[in-house]
């Protein structure tokens, strides 16, 4: 449609046409609107002339709406109806309390820290809805770069141009192994060396996710060659079988939570002492809209508070 083609009107003027047809007089809708009864009948004449149809039959006794009148009320209350609920709306979004977040984040992060993070946020914010998307440190910055996610959780050492990143946490690597396991049977320890690891079976990621690229450097700096006997895409399959006796796992310590049971223990990994730096990034470009800043803030409080 043409813009020529609608009507100039205000919602102030729509409102007019209400009053005059819900009262049936001039006096009594001007009262009610705070205005005089001849600028009440200018705004309603003017609105005829934009509408080209007469909207009130007026007499010196009454007004009575006509056919078009009355067809023109009902769309006009439809319009503030609309207009009210839109900008509700507005107002909800803006203070958080309606919208989406969409977060993609890596695996260990989903499994350990989101779940309460997202209980905590629902609390207070019920009517927002949360998405989580699950990937390697390369699908949370593809989901970035698409605008699929309004933020992501990963790696933020070493990151694209494109994503504007912020730290949070640094996380260390950790080996996991059956309780059972003949490192343990040597004597009490509480770490391990990546060359001692060497001698035994690793359950590992693929050969192209960060944590796999962290622990092949390590091996590789030092100057030793680890068995990556069965290779998972999942932390769950991982320490299924670890539990099992199939291998090791060397992982961050921030995906252990909720998988390790009775059955697993974990050591630090001594030597060398592997970490890397988690935290948020978003588009570079985009600024987030409020509910993602408003998940994004707690995230950070949250996280900090919960690694301290």
């Amino acid at each position: 449609m043409r813009p020529s083609h609608v009507p100039d009107l205000t919602a102030r003027q729509l409102h007019a046409v209400l009053s005059v047809s819900e009262y049936g007089s001039f006096i009594a809708a001007a009262a009610f609107l705070q205005t005089s009864q001849p600028a009440l009948t200018r705004t309603i004449k003017r609105i005829e002339d934009v509408l080209g149809v007469r909207l009130f039959d007026r007499t010196t006794r009454r007004v009575e709406i006509t056919a078009a009148g009355r067809e023109f009320v009902s769309v006009a209350e439809r319009m503030l109806n609309d207009l009210r609920i839109s900008v509700r709306s507005m107002r909800e979004i803006g203070d958080q309390q309606r919208g989406q977040v969409i977060v993609s984040s890596i695996m260990s992060v989903a499994n350990s820290l989101l779940p309460q993070i997202a209980a905590s946020y629902r609390a207070v914010r019920p009517g927002v809805e949360l998405h989580f998307r699950e990937g390697v440190h390369g699908t949370v910055l593809e989901d970035v770069r698409s605008g699929v996610a309004d933020l992501g959780i990963t790696y933020v050492d070493d990151v694209p141009d494109f994503v504007a990143p912020t730290r949070i946490h640094r996380e260390v690597f950790d080996v996991i192994l059956p309780r059972a396991h003949p490192i343990l049977k040597a004597r009490q320890r509480k770490g391990v060396a990546l060359s001692e690891i060497s001698e035994f079976p690793l359950v590992s990621f693929p050969s192209d996710s960060r944590t796999r690229r962290i622990i092949d450097g390590a091996a590789a700096a030092e100057g030793i060659s680890l068995q990556h006997v069965v290779t998972v895409t999942q932390f769950a399959t991982m320490m299924s079988f670890v539990r099992a006796g199939v291998g090791l796992a060397i992982v961050p310590s921030g995906a252990l939570a909720g998988f390790l049971g009775q059955q697993l223990i974990v050591l630090q990994l001594t030597r060398p002492r592997l970490s890397h730096h988690l935290g948020i990034i978003r588009l570079r470009d985009r600024e987030l809209t409020p509910v993602a800043t408003g998940f994004a803030s707690l995230l950070q409080q949250q996280w900090r508070r919960g690694r301290d």
